[in-house]
């Protein structure tokens, strides 16, 4: 898979969840940037803010969400995820 250098990517992640770390490790051996933020290691205003981001997105408030561009994956979907990239 060639790197998605036209899209921007952002990773919203629990630390400990198994499916994120599947995630993460999809986008890191693609060779993709993603940036990535780990809401269960924010605190206070800061994570506040990112929930409201990732309701936005996902009211169910499940992880990972993955936003492509204007696109939005819920879970760790190869299938799903490529297709977002475009590929």
């Amino acid at each position: 898979m060639a790197p998605s250098k036209n899209k921007k990517i952002k990773l919203y992640t629990l630390s400990t969840c198994s499916h994120c770390l599947r995630t993460k490790k999809f986008f890191n051996d693609a060779g993709i940037e993603v940036d990535i933020t780990d809401v269960d290691l924010l605190t206070g205003a800061e994570r506040d803010r990112i929930m409201d981001e990732v309701r936005k997105l996902n009211p169910d408030c499940t992880f990972p969400t993955i936003c492509i561009d204007d696109k939005v994956v819920v879970g760790f979907n190869e299938e799903r995820i490529r297709k977002a990239l475009g590929e």
